[in-house]
């Protein structure tokens, strides 16, 4: 019950409380509540991020490399993070951008893979199966007004073929020898173009390895918001 005489929908004048219950500006609102009274709030910008993620093609694969900083603003806050992620057998994504929704991607990724084991088909996902999911729901997301803010690399083998590929916030795709996510897309890319295209299918592991490593330690001297802690992960 509302114990309050003002709420009770009685002729009065504003400027006088006849029953001495509450200051008219402060009297309590026992309505329903509007879920949506206040809008619906969605993310405007990212606010622990991650910077660029590097990933090539070479002979027996494919490799990816970040380092292990997120940063909060301009405050290198988080120095452990793995955001290169490992995606049932033949997968692994790497993302730059807002990581609390990096970790939701992961979970979305986690119940899909428990999701597919379940089903005990004999199939299982590959990296052309999990960049095209994540192509939906970052499109799907962008559409709502309301997206994931990432740049993801997915990367893997399958049946003896390598892929590699890119996604976004907006739900963008493209495939390539290269990719670079965040600052490593402006400095890093043509180092790793000059590097590897024409040569995908003759890098050894030793050499991608060696180009990857060199194209972090120039993101190191030139990207603030970088770590010298780098994580690499081949498949």
């Amino acid at each position: 019950m509302d114990h309050f005489p003002t709420n009770w929908g009685r002729p009065r004048n504003d400027a006088v409380d006849a029953y001495g219950t509450y200051p008219i500006a402060q009297r309590p609102n026992n309505t329903p509540k509007d879920a949506f009274q206040a809008g619906i709030q969605h993310t405007q910008q990212p606010i622990v991020t991650g910077t660029s993620v590097l990933a090539i093609k070479f002979k027996d694969g494919v490799m990816m490399a970040a380092d292990n900083l997120a940063s909060y603003g301009s405050l290198a806050r988080f120095k452990d993070i793995q955001r290169l992620q490992p995606v049932g057998s033949h997968t692994v994504i790497g993302a730059g951008g807002d990581m609390s929704d990096f970790q939701y991607i992961q979970a979305m990724l986690d119940d899909l893979i428990v999701d597919e084991f379940s089903a005990q088909d004999g199939h299982t996902l590959g990296p052309a199966e999990i960049h095209n999911y994540l192509a939906q729901v970052m499109y799907a997301r962008r559409s709502k007004m309301n997206p994931l803010w990432n740049a993801i690399l997915v990367g893997g083998v399958k049946d003896g073929k390598r892929f590699l590929s890119f996604v976004d916030l907006l739900g963008t795709t493209y495939s390539a020898s290269t990719l670079a996510t965040g600052y490593g897309a402006h400095i890093a890319q043509p180092l790793l173009r000059t590097a590897v295209e024409g040569k995908e299918d003759i890098l050894t592991e030793e050499e991608a390895l060696k180009i990857l490593e060199q194209s972090m330690k120039v993101l190191y001297y030139r990207d603030a918001r970088s770590l010298d802690k780098v994580r690499c992960r081949r498949f």
